[in-house]
C-alpha cells in the first residue's frame, strides 16, 4: 500500500479551502463596485449591512478551517503510523466529497437542511475514520 496515497484527499481538501478563499476579495470587490457595501463595512470583519453573499464565503472558509484540522491531524497520523489502508483512503475521499458538497451547497443556492446534511455526513465519515485509527493502533 502507497502510504502516501493518503495525501491526495488533503490536497484536494487543501485546493478547495484556496478556492473558497479566493471567493471572499471577488464577492467583496464586487459588492464594493456595485456599491452595496463600503470599506469601513470591513474594518473589523464584517458589518451587519454587509450582504448574506458576500459573507458567506467568509462563513464556509471557516468552516473550511474548523474540523477539517481534525482530518489533516488524522492522515498525517496515519501516515506517520504507516496505517493508511483502502479503506481510510476511501474515507478520506468521502470526507472530501462531502465538504465539497457542502460548500457547493452554501456557496450556490444555501438550503439549510441540504448544507446540514452535507455538513453532518462529513463529520460522520470524519468519527469513522477517526475510530478506525483507534482500532489500529
Amino acid at each position: 500500500m502507497n502510504q502516501a496515497a493518503i495525501f491526495h484527499p488533503v490536497c484536494a481538501l487543501a485546493l478547495l479551502t484556496l478556492l473558497v478563499l479566493l471567493q471572499i476579495p471577488f464577492r467583496r470587490f464586487r459588492a464594493g463596485f456595485a456599491k452595496r457595501v463600503s470599506y469601513g463595512d470591513f474594518r473589523y470583519g464584517e458589518s451587519q449591512s454587509v450582504p448574506g453573499d458576500v459573507s458567506l464565503p467568509n462563513r464556509n472558509y471557516m468552516n473550511l478551517l474548523e474540523m477539517p484540522v481534525l482530518f489533516y491531524v488524522l492522515c498525517l497520523a496515519l501516515y506517520a503510523t504507516a496505517h493508511v489502508t483502502p479503506a481510510m483512503i476511501w474515507l478520506a475521499w468521502a470526507y472530501v466529497a462531502f465538504r465539497v458538497l457542502h460548500s457547493i451547497v452554501h456557496l450556490t443556492y444555501n438550503d439549510v437542511r441540504h448544507r446540514g446534511l452535507a455538513f453532518a455526513a462529513s463529520n460522520i465519515v470524519l468519527t469513522v475514520m477517526w475510530v478506525r485509527f483507534f482500532l489500529l493502533l
